[in-house]
């Protein structure tokens, strides 16, 4: 089976644009890509390991791609969470596949 790698277009918290590529068949998530490229500090994205019970890594879906429906644990956890917009997504809940190739997001602010 091939591997398909996407690119995506993150604007980490300092406003800087880093075109990323990810793997699709790795069962990772945005916020595990997050990480991997260290693209937040340590220990300021994906706190509770990806379990939707923090917002640390909030982040802002800047084009329209077609995304998952967000589940009754995201919405709680973004009804609690702070900077919220209507765009607003965990991390942690978009798993990445190859209809994300292009993918642009923005880093909510930490809170």
């Amino acid at each position: 089976m091939e591997t398909q790698d996407i690119t995506l277009k993150i604007t980490d918290r300092e406003g800087v644009l880093h075109e990323i590529v990810a793997p699709t068949d790795m069962a990772m998530n945005l916020m595990e890509v997050i990480r991997l490229y260290e693209l937040a500090p340590e220990g300021t994205i994906g706190v509770c390991g990806g379990m939707a019970m923090c917002a640390s890594c909030q982040c802002y879906i800047k084009s329209d791609h077609e995304l998952p429906e967000m589940g009754d644990d995201e919405d709680a956890m973004l009804a609690e969470a702070f900077d919220v917009e209507d765009n607003s997504r965990l991390g942690c809940q978009l798993p990445i596949k190859p209809e994300m190739d292009g993918l642009e997001i923005e880093l909510a602010p930490e809170s």
